[in-house]
Formats: C-alpha cells, sequence, structure tokens
C-alpha cells in the first residue's frame, strides 16, 4: 500500500499514540519541577525525532550488520514494555515504574526510548522509507509534524494532572498498565508468530 503525506502522519500519530500514552507522560513529569518541564519535553521529543530519522536512513543497515530482525525488535519492545507495566500495576506509592531514581528527570528512556521512539516507530519509518524512498522527505515531515503533535500532549501533562488530581492519575496510571500488559504480550507473540511462521 503507498502512503501519502497525510496517510503516513495519521499512521505515525497511532503508532506514536500520545493519549494514549497520556498517563505515563504525566506520572513521568509530575516529579521534574515545573520551569524545567518544557525543556525536559522539548529535548525528550528531539532526541525521539533524532532516533527515528537515524532508523529511517540508517536502520536497515544496523538491523543487518547487528544480524537482528524486526521481529527481535518486536518482542525486545515488548519485553521492556512488559516489565514497565508490571511495575505500573504493582508498584508501591511513590516507586517510579519507569527506573527514575528519586528527584531526578528522565533523560533518553523513558520518555525518547521506548515511549515515543519505540520498536513499533522504528518499524513504521523504516517499512516508509524502504517501500517508497523516492518520497524520503514526505516521511520527514510527517515524522516532525506526528512528534510535534505528541511534544504539544506532553506539554499539557501537567495541566491534565491539576485538571483530574494524583488520585484520578495514580488510578488511570493502573489500568493503563493492564492495558500496557495486553499490548506488550500481543507484541511479544507477534514477533514469535512471524519469526517462527515466517522464518528468519
Amino acid at each position: 500500500m503507498d502512503h501519502s503525506f497525510l496517510s503516513a502522519f495519521i499512521l505515525l500519530l497511532l503508532v506514536l499514540d500520545p493519549l494514549g500514552s497520556l498517563p505515563i507522560f504525566v506520572s513521568i513529569m509530575k516529579s521534574v519541577p515545573k520551569e524545567r518541564r518544557a525543556r525536559v519535553a522539548g529535548r525528550e521529543v528531539g532526541i525521539a525525532s533524532i532516533a527515528l530519522l537515524a532508523f529511517m536512513f540508517f536502520g536497515d543497515v544496523f538491523l543487518r550488520v547487528m544480524h537482528l530482525s524486526e521481529r527481535s525488535l518486536e518482542v525486545a519492545g515488548g519485553v521492556i514494555l512488559l516489565i514497565i507495566a508490571i511495575k505500573m500495576i504493582f508498584g508501591a506509592a511513590g516507586e517510579s515504574a519507569y527506573g527514575l531514581e528519586p528527584g531526578k528527570e528522565p533523560f533518553i528512556f523513558p520518555l525518547a526510548v521506548p515511549l515515543l521512539a519505540g520498536p513499533s516507530a522504528m518499524a513504521t519509518v523504516l517499512l516508509l522509507s524502504s517501500r517508497q524512498p523516492d518520497r524520503i522527505w514526505d516521511w520527514i515531515g510527517a515524522l516532525l509534524a506526528a512528534m510535534w503533535v505528541s511534544g504539544l500532549t506532553l506539554l499539557m501533562a501537567d495541566r491534565i494532572r491539576r485538571l483530574l488530581g494524583d488520585s484520578v492519575i495514580s488510578a488511570i496510571e493502573k489500568l493503563m498498565g493492564l492495558v500496557l500488559t495486553a499490548i506488550a504480550v500481543e507484541m511479544v507473540l507477534a514477533g514469535l508468530k512471524r519469526y517462527f511462521v515466517g522464518g528468519l
């Protein structure tokens, strides 16, 4: 299936899923000082954009050099998401589900990678660039536009937290953990299925 700029933008927006990740954004950003939040959000979105642009141009080469497949990338991402999801559901009060030390702001992990620039996003940009390489500038524009929307959602996370309250956010986070568990298991199963059915 050939994509247009608009269809690629919508596809990337669905894959990045900023609204679905909103409870995670809120949970992570609440530990960041208010005056630092805009800078942190911009930095993490920038890092994720660079990672996805690099994967768009060099992802296929990297996978070949490392003797990796998209299937292994999908399974690895699913395992990481599963660990995060379990911590989200069963973590103690005040404990970070994302491997962050108390009082420390996120840097690369988990906002930039794997939340924004995750395995599914990497696979999507790789698919776009490999199937229609002559339209690479369209794919770059679609990716940057989708990342801008994700960054805007991240910037509004604190406003949404104030609107809903900590207890509601905590409940949503645990609910999101349940959903994330199903997504993670689905990713692992899809990767394993493609590995065993589709071969190496």
